[in-house]
């Protein structure tokens, strides 16, 4: 493995920062439990940053090493792979394979694109369909890989337009990441934000209670941000060209009926993906836990006389390593909360600053955050335990920071490598036109403060009319 001086030079200073920490006198107040969670911490950063190591295996080393060490116990560790927000990911996943294997995606994109008659219409009725499949198909890699190929049925009806088919190239990444924001189960940095505020402050977010944040902020930016893409990557005389798709087009590129009744498997996934969402939004009726109705639903959708999916090919589809390295980096933050090493990490920080001016130096370092650290999980694991600590010292409700960071740290649209549905994107099949990095730059320059605005906004303004406040000693 050859790393090149700058991601060296990080990997010195990380070891040059543990070795100073094993000296008791430099930091008083911290004790070994602290010094040692810390340097864990600094290597497993500077190991995500600056060498080509699976993130994952890097979580589960220093979550074996915080054990071994003895500054987390092994029932914590393990305990971390039972928590209900990895189940509730699992089953989504294995839901999501039987909304996949039936091509309801494909009926439900070809029912609201061929609505379209000119480029801003198809822009936005696709902005439309991407910000519902948050609540069909966890993770962002798995929505990108859902859309995919309704994208290269579109790319094959314009092909004579190469300039709209750049543009969709880029307009699928962007509000996949964006949108994610909507629900629980959008990104897995939202479930190691909920873990996260539960292990710290003892209060869980649920499934409507993040819809009620989430969903607004996504509609929003998600929309904002298919304008920003459609004015940086088209002139003036594309968007003015009128557009039409049918369902015969879009039948012509897709490997499943797009056009008729629904076939009788089609009619009982979406009769079941219907009755999961209906009872994860109402949950506050019924009190059945958001996981407990996913496995509900994985059972019936895998079951032999009513699922359209094998178990065994829907748990295939679940990215067993993210759940490894979720589990993995849970167990990190309580190292960080429980050894005093967050609160020591803060202590020096100012606490007399105002709420707005706190807010906005997190919203601004997570929405920077994806230059160093890739993934979007990692980012979390990294700033919320902080966050949280650094906002109870400032008198900022945490659940508005946490909030706040999770949701700028959806921006990674800098470079194709930022995210991974950026990056599938990037590489199409042969002959199918998509965008350059320097488009992605020139989008990058109008959507990273865009984005970062809007979330500070719905920060200080929105989120407390539901019921998240922005300073702490104002909740109930």
């Amino acid at each position: 493995m050859i790393l090149s001086p700058s991601r060296a030079a990080c990997l010195g200073g990380a070891l040059g920062l543990c070795a100073v920490l094993a000296i008791p006198s430099l930091f008083p107040g911290l004790g070994a439990d602290g010094r040692l969670t810390l340097a864990v911490f600094v290597v497993a950063t500077a190991a995500w940053i600056a060498t080509p190591v699976d993130d994952t295996y890097v979580a589960l080393g220093a979550g074996l090493a915080l054990t071994a060490t003895g500054v987390i116990s092994s029932e914590t560790l393990f305990a971390t792979l039972g928590d209900e927000t990895i189940w509730l990911l699992i089953c989504a996943f294995v839901l999501a394979a039987a909304v996949t294997r039936t091509g309801l995606a494909g009926r439900a994109a070809a029912f609201l694109v061929t609505g379209a008659r000119t480029v801003r219409q198809l822009v936005h009725l696709t902005t439309a369909a991407l910000v519902v499949t948050s609540f069909a198909v966890p993770a962002t890699s798995g929505r990108a890989a859902l859309a995919l190929p309704v994208f290269l049925a579109l790319a094959g009806v314009l092909a004579h337009r190469k300039r709209l088919v750049v543009m969709l190239a880029l307009l699928f990444p962007t509000v996949i990441l964006l949108s994610a924001v909507a629900t629980l189960i959008g990104a897995g940095a939202h479930l190691i934000t909920v873990s996260v505020l539960w292990e710290q402050t003892g209060q869980r977010l649920g499934f409507v209670q993040w819809l009620l944040l989430g969903l607004p902020l996504a509609i929003t930016s998600s929309h904002l941000a298919a304008e920003a893409v459609l004015l940086t990557t088209t002139t003036r005389a594309d968007r003015r060209a009128p557009v039409r798709i049918t369902p015969a087009d879009i039948a012509a590129h897709s490997p499943t009926p797009v056009t008729g009744p629904l076939s009788a498997t089609e009619s009982r996934c979406a009769l079941l993906l219907a009755t999961v969402v209906v009872l994860w939004c109402s949950e506050p009726l019924h009190r059945v836990s958001p996981a407990v109705v996913a496995l509900i639903g994985a059972v019936v959708a895998a079951s032999p006389a009513l699922g359209t999916v094998r178990l065994k090919e829907g748990l295939r589809t679940v990215p067993w390593p993210l759940l490894l390295f979720m589990a993995a980096t849970m167990a990190m933050g309580v190292a960080l909360a429980d050894s005093g090493a967050a609160r020591w990490l803060v202590a020096g920080l100012p606490v007399h600053a105002p709420p707005w001016l706190f807010l906005t130096v997190v919203v601004l370092a997570s929405t920077a955050a994806h230059l160093v650290l890739q993934s979007r999980s990692a980012r979390s694991s990294v700033l919320v335990p902080l966050v949280v600590v650094a906002a109870a010292a400032a008198g900022v409700n945490p659940v508005a920071a946490a909030l706040a960071s999770t949701a700028a740290a959806g921006f990674c649209h800098t470079l194709p490598a930022s995210a991974k549905p950026v990056a599938l994107f990037a590489d199409l099949p042969d002959g199918v036109p998509t965008y350059t990095p320097r488009d992605l730059l020139r989008l990058s320059a109008v959507l990273a403060p865009l984005t970062a605005g809007l979330v500070l906004l719905f920060a200080l303004t929105v989120w407390p009319l539901f019921g998240v406040p922005v300073l702490l000693e104002t909740q109930p």
